[in-house]
C-alpha cells in the first residue's frame, strides 16, 4: 500500500465534515483547505503568502497535491465539487504556476518560472524583479521544498528558501503558498508587513484535524481498499476502533499511522489490536517494533536501510543494495537483503523504471528499476540511528569507486557515476576525489556543480577549480559527454593544465578539436589569421630571428591580435591621415603563431591574408553569435564544432587549415578543428564534357562574411 492508497478517502465518511463529503484525496484538513481557498480567491484578509510547514510525516506533500487538485481547471471537473464543503474549494481560476522543488536547484526553479511566464530575462537575478513587474498578479506554489537539489549535503532548502522563495514573497505582487521545513518556515515571511504572511503549522491543534487522521486509517484497513480479510479489518466496528487506536497513538503524524498500517498488513501474524504496545507512537517506534514482531534486531534492519536512507536521486538500484548494506555493516548482508522482504517491505518501495532524467540529477541511466524509502522520514529516521553517518558515507563512497572498473567512467554504473561526488561529499572527502576529468566529463553535471560548489572553494585543487568555473556552460542545456569533454578540455588549457586537457583526448571520446595554446588578454577586438613570408636570403621569417627556422617552410602561419594602444609588445597601427601622410590610431596589434604558443615580433603590414578565394575554396566556414561560434563542414552544411562561452566572444577567424581563432572579453584561444573527408566522388557523367558542379552556399544562419570569416550564427 503506498502513500496514495493510505490518504485516499472513501465519500462515504462525512463524519466531522458538517455533512460533507471528505477530500477523496485528502480526507480531511477542512481547516487547512478553508485557509487555502481563501489565499487562493483573494479573500479579504487573507493573507498573500501562505508558508505550510510540520514536522516530516505530518502529511503536507499530499496537503499542497490535493489543493493542487481543486486549482487545476481539468482536473477539478474529475472530482466531485459539489459534495465537498463549499468553502474549501477555490474558484475556477487559471492553474497556478508549480515549479516543481524536488531534486532541482534554486537556479533551476527559478528558470522553471521563467519559462512558465514566459519571461525574456537573460539572467537568473532579473528573473523576481520582472516577475514582480507583470500588469497583472500572479500565483506560484512550490512545494516539497525539503526535498529540493540533486545533493542532499549541499542544503539546497536553505538555498531556494533564500534565493527564491523570500524574494518572491517580498515582491508585494506574487501570490506564495509555499511547502518548506519548519526550521526554514520563519524566513520566508521575516520581512512581510503584519498581515500579508501566514504560517500554518499542520502539527498545532487548530490544523492537526485528528478525526481525519482516523478516517484515513479506517479506509486504509478496509477490504475493499486492498486490506487482507481479518477480524480487525473486515468488522466495521473493529475497524473503527483499531483506526483510532492507531491515529490516537500517531499523535497525529500520517506517516507514522501509514507505517503502522503497512506492517500490520504486511505481516498480520503476532498483532494484537487490543494491545496498544504492538503500535508505535512515532517512525522510529515502527521501525523497532516491526523487526522485533518478526523476530530481527532492529539495528539490522536499520543497517539493511542505510543504504536507501542515504541514496541520492531518485533512488538506489537494486543491484546495489546489497553491497552497500554490506559495506555500512562491514559484514555481508547479502542473505539479509534476499530474505528480508518480509522486514523491509512496509518501508520501501519501487521508484519505477528510469532513464536519464539529467536536469533533476536523479536518473539512474540504465532502465533499470529503483528502490527508495516510502517517505523521507523514514531516512530522517534511520540516519538518526546510532550508525556514525560520514562513516557510513565513507564506506559507500568506497564502495562505489571500487565498482568502477578499471576507473573507466564510461562503463561505470550510472548511479555510481552520478551520485558518487554526492556521497562523497557527505564523507567530507570531495577534494580528494576531484582529480580525474573522465569524473568531470561523465558524471550528470548537475549534481556534480551542487556537490562541487558546496565545498569550500579554497579547499579545492586546481582542476575542481577550473571545472567549477565551467560548470555554468556544462549545465546550462543538455550537453552531451563529448561536449562537456570538449569545454572541459579547452578550459584546461586556458588555465595551464595541459595534461588534464590530454587525458580527456585519451578517452577515445572523439572530441570535435584540440585547443593548441591560450593566451589570457582582455581587450582583444579582432583577430584574423595569416602568415609571414620567410625572408630569401636568411630563410627565416620576416622580422624574426632566422634562428632555428625551416627552410624548407615557406611561410609561418599566425593570427594578428586588434589590442587597445599601449599592450605590451603591440606595434601601432597607423592610419591614413589624409594628403598622403600618416598618423596613429588608438588600437596597435600583436603578432601570434598560429599552430603553437608565443608571440612573433613582426611587422603586421608584412602578414599575408588567405585570399577570398582560398577561403571560399576551405572545406570548413564559421558563424558567430554573441556566446557561440559554429563551424561547419561547407559541402555537407552539417556543425561539425560548436564553441560556447560564459561570456561574449569579440571576434573569431579560421584558416582555410582548420584552426579556429576566438577572442573573448578574457583572451584569445586557438583550436585545431579536424578537416573532414572529402565527399566521395560523384559518379561519371553520359557526357565527356559537362561542367562541374559548384559547391553548395553555406547553410542559412551561416552566411559567411568578406572573406568567409564571420556570420550571424544559427
Amino acid at each position: 500500500m503506498g502513500d496514495e492508497e493510505f490518504v485516499h478517502a472513501s465519500g462515504e465518511g462525512r463524519s466531522g465534515t458538517g455533512g460533507y463529503a471528505p477530500h477523496p484525496y485528502i480526507g480531511g484538513r477542512t481547516a487547512v483547505l478553508r485557509a487555502l481557498a481563501a489565499w487562493r480567491m483573494q479573500w479579504p484578509g487573507a493573507p498573500r503568502v501562505v508558508v505550510l510547514t510540520g514536522s516530516p510525516g505530518s502529511g503536507r506533500s499530499h496537503l499542497v497535491a490535493g489543493f493542487l487538485m481543486l486549482c487545476d481547471p481539468e482536473h477539478r471537473k474529475r472530482l466531485p465539487l459539489d459534495d465537498l464543503d463549499p468553502t474549501t474549494v477555490p474558484p475556477d481560476l487559471p492553474a497556478p504556476a508549480v515549479p516543481a522543488a524536488e531534486g532541482r536547484t534554486a537556479g533551476q526553479v527559478l528558470w522553471a518560472l521563467a519559462d512558465h511566464f514566459g519571461l525574456t530575462a537573460t539572467r537568473g537575478a532579473d528573473i523576481v524583479p520582472e516577475l514582480a513587474a507583470t500588469p497583472d498578479p500572479v500565483t506560484v506554489v512550490v512545494p516539497d521544498v525539503d526535498r529540493a537539489g540533486p545533493v542532499r549535503a549541499a542544503d539546497e532548502p536553505a538555498r531556494l528558501v533564500r534565493d527564491v522563495l523570500k524574494p518572491l514573497a517580498e515582491t508585494g505582487t506574487v501570490q506564495l503558498l509555499a511547502d518548506v521545513p519548519r526550521a526554514l518556515a520563519a524566513e520566508v515571511i521575516a520581512a512581510l508587513p503584519p498581515g500579508q504572511g501566514q504560517i500554518i503549522d499542520l502539527d498545532e491543534p487548530r490544523w492537526a484535524d485528528p478525526e481525519g487522521l482516523a478516517h484515513q486509517v479506517e479506509t486504509s484497513l478496509a477490504p475493499e481498499a486492498g486490506a487482507p480479510i481479518l477480524p480487525y479489518t473486515e468488522d466495521p466496528g473493529a475497524r473503527r476502533a483499531l483506526a483510532e487506536a492507531i491515529a490516537e497513538r500517531a499523535d497525529g503524524n500520517r506517516l507514522t499511522a501509514q507505517l503502522a498500517v503497512r506492517c500490520v498488513l504486511m505481516r498480520p501474524e503476532g498483532f494484537d489490536p487490543a494491545d496498544a504496545s504492538h503500535l508505535p507512537g512515532s517512525v522510529d517506534e515502527a521501525l523497532d517494533l516491526h523487526a522485533r514482531r518478526l523476530g530481527a534486531d532492529p539495528q539490522t534492519l536499520r543497517l539493511l536501510l542505510a543504504p536507501l536512507a542515504l541514496a541520492e536521486g531518485a533512488g538506489l538500484p537494486l543491484a546495489l543494495w546489497g553491497p552497500l548494506a554490506s559495506a555500512v555493516a562491514g559484514r555481508d548482508l547479502t542473505r539479509e537483503i534476499a530474505d528480508g522482504t518480509l522486514l523491509t517491505g512496509p518501508f520501501v518501495e519501487a521508484a519505477g523504471d528510469a532513464g536519464h532524467a539529467g536536469d533533476a540529477g536523479d536518473a539512474d541511466g540504465g532502465g533499470r528499476k529503483l528502490l527508495r524509502l516510502v517517505h523521507p522520514g523514514v531516512a530522517d529516521a534511520v540516519r538518526a540511528g546510532p550508525a556514525d553517518a560520514r562513516d557510513a558515507q565513507t564506506r559507500i563512497a568506497m564502495a562505489l569507486l571500487e565498482a568502477v572498473p578499471e576507473q573507466d567512467w564510461s562503463r561505470a554504473d550510472p548511479y555510481v557515476r552520478d551520485h558518487l561526488a554526492a556521497h562523497t561529499l557527505a564523507a567530507g572527502l570531495l577534494p580528494q576525489l576531484l582529480t580525474d576529468p573522465g569524473l568531470f566529463a561523465h558524471a550528470d553535471p548537475v549534481s556534480l556543480r551542487t556537490a562541487v560548489e558546496a565545498v569550500p572553494y579554497e579547499t579545492l585543487g586546481a582542476p575542481a577549480r577550473t571545472y567549477l568555473r565551467t560548470a555554468p556552460l556544462l549545465t546550462r542545456s543538455r550537453t552531451s559527454v563529448v561536449m562537456r569533454a570538449a569545454l572541459l578540455e579547452t578550459a584546461f588549457v586556458e588555465d595551464g593544465l595541459g595534461p588534464y586537457a590530454d587525458a580527456l583526448h585519451a578517452l577515445g571520446l572523439g572530441l570535435p578539436w584540440r585547443t593548441l595554446w591560450s593566451v589570457p588578454l582582455p581587450g582583444v577586438t579582432g583577430v584574423t589569421v595569416g602568415s609571414l613570408p620567410r625572408t630569401p636570403a636568411a630563410g627565416g621569417v620576416a622580422g624574426t630571428d632566422p634562428v632555428g627556422t625551416d627552410p624548407a617552410v615557406a611561410a609561418l602561419p599566425v593570427v594578428a591580435f586588434v589590442v587597445p594602444e599601449g599592450t605590451p609588445g603591440s606595434r601601432t597601427v597607423l592610419a591614413k591621415a589624409g594628403a598622403g601622410t600618416e598618423e596613429a590610431s588608438d588600437s596597435a596589434v600583436l603578432v601570434h603563431q598560429l599552430l603553437s604558443p608565443g608571440l612573433v615580433d613582426a611587422d603586421p603590414a608584412q602578414i599575408l591574408h588567405p585570399s577570398e578565394d582560398i577561403r571560399a575554396a576551405a572545406p570548413l566556414t564559421l558563424s558567430q553569435d554573441a556566446d557561440c561560434v559554429r563551424v561547419w563542414d561547407r559541402q555537407r552544411t552539417e556543425v561539425v564544432a560548436a564553441l560556447v562561452s560564459d561570456v561574449p566572444f569579440t571576434d573569431a577567424d579560421l584558416s582555410p587549415e582548420g584552426v579556429l581563432v576566438v577572442a573573448t572579453e578574457r583572451g584569445v584561444k586557438a583550436l585545431q578543428i579536424p578537416l573532414p573527408a572529402p565527399p566521395p566522388a560523384p559518379a561519371p557523367l553520359s557526357a565527356p564534357h559537362s561542367a562541374p558542379v559548384p559547391a553548395p552556399a553555406p547553410p542559412a544562419g551561416a552566411h559567411a562574411a568578406p572573406h568567409g570569416r564571420t556570420g550571424d550564427g544559427m
